[in-house]
Parts: C-alpha cells; structure tokens; sequence
C-alpha cells in the first residue's frame, strides 16, 4: 500500500455488479444533462468488504467454462472476481473522475501467496491511484488485496483506460501507436475459438455484465464496433493452462494490446523455461489473420 492517507469506507458486503453498473449508468446521464465538472483526482478513500465468501456452485461453474478440473483451490484469477465488485464500487463513485461504463483493461498484475482454500474467509480492500494520461485518453490503477486475517495473501493491480477522456491535469501525453515495438508472430501452440456468446458465459459466471461484452448492439451504445471479450477472461484461461494447479506462490502479468472482437479466434504461444524465482511461462494471443497481438503475459509457479 502507498503511502497517501485514505479514508477507509467499511461495504456492509460484495456489492452487486449489475447495481454497480445501473448506479454508472446513472451518474453519466446526470453529467452529461449537468455538464458537471469532475476534479482531475482519485477519491482518497479504500473501500472494504470483511467475510467474502467463495460461492462453491459460481466456482464450480468458472471451473467448468476454463474447461478446467473442479478443485477446492480457488484459481487465482477468481479471486479477481471475488473480489472486483468492491473495486468497482470505487470506480462507480460520484467523485470518480473517470467514467465507468466503456473503461477497458490495459493490463493485470497479481502477487499470489500461496493457493486459497474455498472454505476460506477473506477481507478486501481496494483504491484507485496513479491517474494519468494515455495517448487515447485516461488511465488510472486499480489495486485490490485480500487477507486471511492478518495475513496477506493475494494482490493484484488492473490498469483501465477511459478512452477520450482528457482531465485537465493529466495532460495528453502518451505512447502513440507508432512508438510500439513491431510484432513478431511466435511459434503457435494453439488456438482459442470463442463464441459470440463468451462475453455473457463470462458474465454469468464471474457476474460482470460490462455492456461492452454482452452483444454487438450494447458495445455500440457504448462506441465499440462489436462486442470483445472480457479480459479476465483471456487471463483466467491465461493463467490455468499455464499451471493447471500451483502447489505454493503464483505471480502473473497480462497486458491487453487489442480487444478480442466476438465471435472470434485468438492464436496461442505457451513457452515455458525456468529462470531464477521458478517457473515461467511466457504466453502470447494473437490474431493470426490481422497478425496482431491481443495480449502478452506470463505465469510463473514458485
């Protein structure tokens, strides 16, 4: 955790995301008709919520679409999704200067101690922080721990993109397309085919009903061509084909280059060697008719 004070606000609990979602829905109506302007800063608050509780039949169901085995482990990015409603509900903030609804994944990072046992009881804490500019709009860190009583035991960091949307202080600097390093396409391992209905798969088992997932006709409402697959998505099958059950640490980093446009195919490289901390797998997705990468990551099992 930084060192900026923040107001601790207890939740009562996980909030819902789809309340979430109207209450964003809400607020951006209320701008736009107020024109209000928003203070170019993150609230200083964390949000907590104590006693979250795996929901053993929606974990069976995550395990089920990964087409991965049932375990009492909890997969490490699930425990994203246990845990992301209380993020949100920082997101969804009056004082929250960027808008919810259309923000997108830039990237993921997580620190896992060691494997979660389902029967666990967990306390989380999320905040926001670092707002800054991107060369296609905002962007801003979302951090989330959870803890076993006073031990620690998962952390992760999500950055987000407000696409268009430039706050006063953060300026319109950024990396421009064109500064990116170009693609080598690496040697495939596989291929992930994904339906047109992945996004409300997703969405039923992880219970974020972003619009920008669900069907063509709400991604448009929301200025995208079509529908793109979540990207926790990408990373939980990421993460599970690269150690299908780690037995201590995880650590892992994916980081979004393109949307997975719905239906679709994304081309996959697994390559796995060990360095000085344990073993890594680096893994990229790309489309192998563009020639374009979706998402570059690793896992790495201690």
């Amino acid at each position: 955790m930084s060192g900026t004070p923040r107001e601790e606000v207890m939740l009562p609990g996980v909030p819902a995301l789809p309340g979430l979602y109207r209450q964003a829905l809400g607020l951006a109506a209320r701008r736009r008709m107020l024109r209000a302007a928003v203070a170019p800063a993150v609230p200083a608050v964390q949000h907590r919520a104590d006693g979250v509780r795996v929901d053993l039949g929606a974990l069976t169901r995550f395990q089920q679409l990964l087409g991965s085995a049932a375990r009492d482990a909890v997969p490490s990015a699930y425990v994203h999704t246990l845990a992301f409603p209380v993020a949100m509900s920082v997101l969804a903030r009056p004082d929250f200067p960027l808008p919810l609804l259309g923000m997108v994944h830039l990237s993921n990072e997580v620190y896992q101690e060691r494997p979660i046992d389902a029967a666990e009881t967990l306390d989380v804490v999320a905040w926001a922080e670092h707002l800054r500019p991107h060369a296609a709009g905002t962007q801003v860190d979302v951090v989330i721990e959870l803890r076993m009583g006073a031990e620690l035991v998962w952390t992760g960091r999500s950055v987000y993109l407000a696409r268009g949307v430039r706050l006063d202080s953060a300026g319109s600097d950024g990396r421009r397309d064109e500064d990116r390093p170009s693609f080598a396409v690496p040697t495939p391992t596989g291929v992930w085919r994904l339906g047109a209905d992945t996004g409300r798969r997703y969405a039923a088992v992880s219970g974020d009903w972003n619009p920008i997932h669900l069907s063509g006709l709400t991604a448009k409402a929301l200025g995208m061509t079509t529908a793109i697959a979540h990207g926790m998505y990408l990373a939980a099958r990421m993460v599970d084909q690269a150690v299908p059950a780690p037995s201590g640490a995880l650590q892992w980093r994916i980081d979004f280059a393109t949307p997975v446009l719905l239906p679709g195919s994304v081309t996959t490289s697994f390559t796995r060697a060990g360095d000085e901390s344990g073993r890594r797998t680096d893994v990229v997705g790309w489309s192998a008719k563009r020639r374009r990468p979706h998402f570059t990551g690793w896992v790495r099992a201690e």
